[in-house]
């Protein structure tokens, strides 16, 4: 101990006399302190900091809609999670099929007390309304590269990522190959050809050139948005604007509008009533020569390509809209009742990870929302309409980015619904109307 009492003896008397016992005291008191802290710091408080990284334990709930991948495939990726997260266990909870059920249920279970779900699946026109009600946490610390930049857009509101992009979408056309011999350029196109089609009558079961997702859910919205910008109007602009009352809307809806009249109309009739599933049905029957659809349609027609049930084969293509298409797909993002947040937001990754997105596309038929996924030859032989696919996602628009979208689509449909029983022309307030709904007023 005789080096200890050197350095004590060499310590600097910092007082007269009277005062230097007291400064070597108060240092060997800091010293003592210093020593002590530093042992419950490595001790208890840093294990503390340790663990709050670490993943808390227990059941992760998905809500989302039903699966659509092909075989199952969401429902794989979770097993496979659960198989390597063991303590972190996932469930998918499926709600309605159609999107306006899904998110009144999820609204519902959202503004109850008790904590219900930890991941959301939504839809992408949701993320700002779930955002603003309060009923997300936002993400913090995520690598965001890689991901395409439209679909990852629609998972940012007012500058704050609140969600990853599961899987997207874009609307494709569809036509026979057998009747059209070039990609159609634009609704003149499609009308021209429908109309010399009809005339010549090379289909007895030909009854309308196109046909779409016209009946009075969120299809409506999709399609008439789709057809106004393919004649290069708009609905609101850039800046938040309501521009419906326009000529070029006017002229996409009255494109519409004719289109459902006459012995041979260009429109079929019978899509007023249609949704994704009856529209590929009346494609796959023959009925028509060009549909809109998603490319989940892809597969249903690819599966019933050949002669069944005493029905020619439809040998079909398909290339991008005459316009952008409206952006679709889900995102995942995490319940702000979540108990388990960090859990949460790495089920998130491993979900919207590269691998899990391959996966999704290559065996589910689900768009990926990470572009090196197409460049995968698999996925290029698998899905041959990949290339056309990543174009239509990268020209796609998101729809009104707003808390109150639902309430905008419910207000826009109406005007659509108005100018088809009216050649085309706006409801007299359209655009105070639209305006007011896309407030929220």
């Amino acid at each position: 101990m005789r080096w200890l009492r050197r350095v004590w003896a060499a310590l600097p008397r910092l007082g007269p006399p009277g005062v230097v016992w007291a400064n070597r005291s108060w240092l060997a008191m800091g010293v003592a302190v210093g020593i002590v802290l530093t042992i419950l710091f490595t001790s208890g408080v840093q294990p503390l900091f340790r663990e709050s990284a670490e993943w808390e334990k227990g059941k992760l709930i998905v809500l989302s809609g039903r699966d659509q991948s092909e075989g199952g495939q969401r429902r794989a990726l979770i097993n496979q999670w659960n198989a390597e997260h063991p303590e972190q266990p996932a469930e998918i909870v499926e709600l309605p099929s159609e999107a306006d059920g899904q998110r009144s249920e999820m609204v519902a279970r959202a503004r109850e007390k008790a904590e219900n779900a930890d991941v959301y699946n939504l839809d992408v026109t949701w993320t700002a309304e779930f955002a603003q009600s309060g009923y997300l946490r936002p993400l913090s610390t995520v690598d965001t590269s890689g991901f395409l930049r439209r679909p990852l857009e629609s998972c940012r509101y007012q500058g704050v990522l609140w969600a990853l992009p599961f899987n997207t979408d874009a609307g494709l056309l569809f036509y026979r190959k057998d009747i059209v011999k070039e990609d159609p350029l634009g609704l003149d196109d499609i009308a021209t050809t429908s109309t010399r089609a009809l005339r010549a009558a090379p289909d007895a079961r030909l009854t309308a050139g196109y046909t779409g997702q016209f009946a009075d859910y969120e299809g409506l919205t999709v399609n008439a948005l789709e057809l106004i910008w393919a004649e290069k109007g708009d609905v609101v602009d850039d800046t938040g604007k309501v521009v419906v009352d326009s000529d070029r809307t006017r002229r996409a809806l009255r494109w519409l509008a004719d289109g459902l009249k006459g012995q041979n109309p260009v429109v079929l009739p019978d899509s007023r009533a249609q949704n994704e599933q009856l529209s590929t049905q009346a494609f796959r029957d023959g009925k028509v020569v060009f549909m809109r659809n998603w490319p989940v349609a892809h597969r249903t027609l690819r599966g019933n390509q050949g002669e069944s049930a005493g029905r020619p084969g439809i040998d079909f293509e398909v290339a991008q809209l005459p316009g952008p298409s409206v952006l679709g797909g889900q995102n995942l993002a995490i319940s702000a009742k979540s108990t388990k947040p960090r859990a949460a937001q790495a089920l998130i990754e491993f979900l919207t990870g590269p691998r899990s997105q391959q996966l999704l596309f290559e065996r589910g038929g689900l768009a990926a929302t990470r572009g090196i996924v197409y460049q995968d030859s698999r996925v290029a032989t698998e899905h041959p309409y990949a290339r056309i696919l990543l174009k239509a996602v990268e020209d796609a628009r998101l729809r009104p980015v707003t808390p109150y979208y639902s309430r905008f689509s419910d207000e826009f449909r109406a005007v659509v619904r108005y100018a088809l029983d009216h050649d085309g022309a706006l409801p007299e307030g359209a655009e105070e109307s639209l305006t007011r709904a896309l407030q929220g007023r």
